[in-house]
């Protein structure tokens, strides 16, 4: 028989105003969604790893994410 030992799922997420609006208000809200994605995460323990974050000039933000799917599906 054999068994994952561990397993691990790269994702790149991406934060924007869907409006494509670029003022101060609408950054604002794309750091708050970004924030509280970062807070769920630790607060259903998932483990992950922030591999790269970029700030777009448009206040958008783009990250690149490595989870454990070990700690995702217990």
């Amino acid at each position: 028989m054999k068994r994952i030992q561990k397993a691990c799922l790269t994702q790149t997420v991406i934060f924007s105003n869907h409006n494509g609006e670029t003022t101060a208000y609408a950054r604002k809200l794309i750091e708050e969604e970004y924030k509280k994605y970062i807070k769920k995460l630790d607060v259903s323990r998932t483990k992950y790893q922030l591999l790269s974050e970029h700030k777009n000039d448009d206040g958008s933000i783009v990250i690149e994410i490595k989870k454990d799917l070990r700690y995702i599906f217990l």
